[in-house]
């Protein structure tokens, strides 16, 4: 099942980085693609594998992620230049959705789903 989960989270992980945007961001760069998507890019996440979407206190503010299966998948990380110590805490899509907004989500989303060649309606 894990080795399943990982494909599918790669597959994934290259779909959103050929998705993130200013369009899904208002703080994305062409240098820090992964910069302000965590709570958009958790939403998306969740609706394509489930699981739990989870935060962790930063001095920037709440960072949003992913724990899928007894995994955490941090899928924006790389928008940091120091390591996170997650703190793990139960979030949901409410509060995700508070980092975002429906345009950004929806475009993600779409996008997402459009370079993975799923259908949605």
């Amino acid at each position: 099942m894990n080795d399943l989960l990982n494909k599918q989270i790669d597959q994934i992980n290259r779909a959103l980085l050929h998705s993130w945007s200013i369009k899904s961001s208002s703080k994305w760069s062409i240098n820090n693609p992964a910069k302000g998507q965590c709570g958009v890019t958790a939403l998306v996440v969740y609706d394509l594998l489930d699981g739990e979407i989870m935060k962790t206190k930063l001095h920037e503010g709440w960072h949003f992620y992913n724990y899928i299966n007894g995994q955490r998948y941090d899928l924006t990380a790389s928008q940091f230049e120091k390591d996170i110590n997650y703190l793990d805490i139960p979030s949901n899509r409410d509060e995700a959705f508070s980092d975002t907004n429906e345009k950004q989500y929806n475009y993600l989303k779409h996008s997402v789903l459009n370079k993975l060649n799923i259908v949605s309606n």
